[in-house]
């Protein structure tokens, strides 16, 4: 019998840990590292040539909606291209469980605008052979798997559920005697092996609404419900906290960048709960440098006071690729969410209404916070004309460049091109915020950022998030060299399994269980390059925007191979992580 299941040879070893880079070999048995370095002279029944290839431990992508995905896509692609090995679902509170069967389909309508997962895909998609969340988990225990999957325990549907239903839960508050069955219905969750509990917070004006437009159901909770749920972590001495907190009020914008009670409700969770709180979103960019370093002097006191609040950090380089027939990117405005509502039919009558039209072009102010980090709407682009004839002399032109040929302000250019096009022509924006790579990577130095947002399974029809872990290598490592092979990886694997608490995965040590990335660091990119794929690969004939990687030899999962050269082998060797273990 072969001394190793597997033995990867010649590579350059970055462990995760931050210790420096090695040269040598890695074996692997029964699905753990068995040994690294010295097995020159031993054998394996499959030895994987890495000379020239760095090895490394296998991402971990802490913000994921995968949550309806992963049942028709074991590999959680556009993630598991990427070199991801491990997701977290249930993010800002949104999930499937629990669910009682008359709700299912309202609980399916919740995710069709914010998240952008079509009805559909999910009626076709989902099993929904579960009520409770502990019988979701079983679920997704029971599936095939390509990727390990730990959950949150989302507030959003342990609301509906404590309340009775999506009508009574958007009318009003839970009271005391809710409360009380949401905290037990957390204690379930996490029995069954929930990493804790996750919300979003975004006030009546929220820009992730309900497929209705109205505030999702923990859009308006209080700091005391917070605090309540907190309770429960620090009565069980484990779990971790995620949010998505920015208070939009009717003033707009003055509220968006006003941070003081986020930040507050942030430490007082923290404080509460005794347990890590990942604090969504901490970003920069070119030209605010004072907008990074106060998160980051922020997230060192609470450390420093002993509170373990970290930030989720938006590190990727991305833009947006839409047409009008779907997209929701400008929901921070009222006009907008409002024009942009229904079907295609109803959102291209909308947009030919001549008050809701000026509606929106007054809307304008909204939009600052949008253009204020990079996203300029001049430098927009077209990029089809979605079939159109007359949108054609269009294509590969800027929207500011044919306003001011036109004498039009460019949101208008965007609404007629679209009318034009009966909604299909198609539009590229600027990346989502001018990047600035010393920035970036003062934010994942300091030990206090994990990198991301990911947001797989979601957006899909105008964004693609899950390249940052590609983005991130080959643009502050290769391209910049402003973060070092062992700073990379211990942010994009050790430092999140920490965070979310997932136990003994994250680096390559002894023992571990074998998810790694080996590949060429030289000729690492995305593929498609400045552009998104457009592919119909959901269920019930829907689409999504994706894009590929090039350059990752190949991704093992618990010692198996996942993919190699980008082509999925069709295993499955993922584990539902219970608790972060498994």
């Amino acid at each position: 019998m072969a001394e190793f299941d597997t033995i990867i040879k010649g590579g350059t070893v970055v462990d995760g840990t931050g210790m420096p880079r090695t040269r040598g070999d890695v074996g692997i048995k029964d699905g753990r590292v068995a040994a690294i370095d010295g097995l020159r002279s031993s054998d394996a029944t499959t030895v994987l040539d890495a000379d020239g290839l760095i090895v490394a431990p296998g991402f971990v992508d802490l913000h994921t909606h995968y949550d309806a995905q992963l049942y028709w896509d074991p590999w959680c692609t556009i993630s598991g291209w990427h070199g991801v090995t491990s997701v977290v679902i249930g993010n800002c509170g949104f999930g499937f469980a629990p669910c009682r069967p008359e709700d299912r389909d309202r609980s399916m309508l919740s995710m069709t605008r914010n998240e952008q997962i079509s009805l559909e895909a999910m009626q076709v998609g989902l099993p929904w052979d579960w009520e409770t969340l502990p019988e979701f988990m079983d679920s997704v225990d029971r599936i095939p798997k390509g990727v390990n999957v730990l959950g949150f325990a989302p507030l959003s549907p342990l609301m509906v559920y404590a309340m009775g239903g999506y009508e009574v839960a958007k009318s009003r508050r839970p009271n005391s005697t809710e409360l009380k069955t949401i905290q037990r219905l957390i204690h379930e969750a996490m029995d069954a092996g929930c990493a804790g509990w996750s919300v979003q917070r975004l006030g009546e004006f929220s820009i992730q609404p309900d497929f209705d437009g109205t505030p999702m159901v923990t859009d308006l909770m209080s700091d005391e419900e917070g605090f309540a749920f907190a309770e429960v972590l620090r009565e069980r001495g484990e779990g971790t906290i995620q949010l998505t907190y920015a208070p939009i009020g009717k003033e707009g914008l003055a509220d968006l960048f006003n941070q003081a009670p986020v930040l507050a409700w942030s430490e007082r969770l923290a404080e509460l709960s005794g347990r890590p709180v990942l604090h969504n979103i901490v970003q920069s960019a070119d030209g605010f440098p004072e907008m990074h370093q106060g998160f980051l002097a922020w997230l060192a006191s609470c450390h420093q006071r002993g509170l373990s609040v970290y930030g989720q950090g938006e590190t990727n380089r991305n833009f947006q690729q839409f047409d009008f027939t779907t997209w929701n990117g400008f929901d921070i405005a009222p006009a907008w969410k409002a024009a942009l509502m229904g079907s295609p039919a109803e959102r291209l009558a909308n947009l030919r209404n001549p008050e809701m039209r000026a509606a929106m072009i007054a809307d304008r102010p909204w939009l600052m916070a949008i253009e204020g980090l990079g996203m300029k709407l001049d430098n927009f682009d077209v990029v089809s004309a979605g079939g159109a004839a007359a949108v054609e002399p269009y294509v590969g032109r800027r929207l500011g460049e044919i306003g001011t040929a036109e004498g039009k302000d460019v949101l208008d250019v965007m609404i007629d091109l679209s009318i034009a096009s009966e909604l299909r022509a198609e539009f590229r924006s600027p990346l989502v915020r001018v990047p600035n790579a010393d920035y970036t990577a003062e934010l994942l130095t300091s030990g206090h950022v994990v990198p991301g947002i990911s947001d797989g399974g979601a957006h899909s029809k105008y964004f693609v998030g899950g390249t940052y872990t590609t983005d991130l290598l080959t643009w502050l490592v290769r391209d910049t060299e402003t973060l070092s092979l062992e700073q990379a990886h211990f942010a994009l694997s050790a430092l999140p399994a920490r965070v979310a608490g997932i136990k003994n995965r994250g680096t390559l040590t002894e023992g571990a269980p074998a998810d790694m990335v080996i590949y060429d660091l030289e000729n690492l990119k995305q593929v498609p390059e400045g552009i998104y794929e457009t592919v119909k690969d959901v269920p019930g004939g829907d689409w999504r925007r994706v894009r590929r990687a090039s350059g990752y030899r190949w991704t093992l999962v618990n010692g198996q191979v996942t993919f190699t050269d980008g082509e999925c082998t069709g295993a499955t060797p993922g584990r539902l992580l219970r608790n972060g273990r498994g």
